[in-house]
């Protein structure tokens, strides 16, 4: 496989589709991904895989539960966040968010839960 340089900016625009990842890069038994956010996800949790969310554009509002208690953390351009494998999580953007993911291949992007924004086969980019 070459190696080559990948343009963050012009991958974003390849893709209009939301909650939609797509993969960019390999790196060991992980993929990187590109995913536009907006609106509420849905709760859910990889019960294997942590998961690296980098911020690209926007504001993520990250709300997980941990201890019993509900909190939402703000991770804006340039901030990222790793979900620890197991830990509940629900990613919302107010307004489209651009965002670069780091997880392993085995990562379902729902996690735990199967529903109309399940998808089991990504498209690479």
């Amino acid at each position: 496989m070459a190696v080559r340089v990948i343009n963050l900016a012009e991958k974003f625009a390849a893709f209009k589709e939301r909650w939609s990842p797509k993969i960019v890069a390999d790196l060991n038994e992980s993929h990187v991904k590109l995913a536009k956010l907006q609106g509420e996800f849905v709760w859910h949790r990889h019960e294997n895989e942590d998961e690296l969310f980098l911020v690209t554009s926007g504001v993520l509002r990250m709300r997980v539960r941990e201890d019993g208690r509900e909190r939402e953390l703000l991770v804006g351009p340039g901030e990222l966040i790793v979900i620890p494998r197991g830990m509940e999580h629900l990613p919302v953007g107010d307004d489209e968010v651009h965002v670069v993911l780091v997880e392993p291949k085995t990562t379902l992007n729902t996690g735990n839960v199967r529903n109309e924004r399940t998808r089991d086969e990504l498209e690479r980019l």
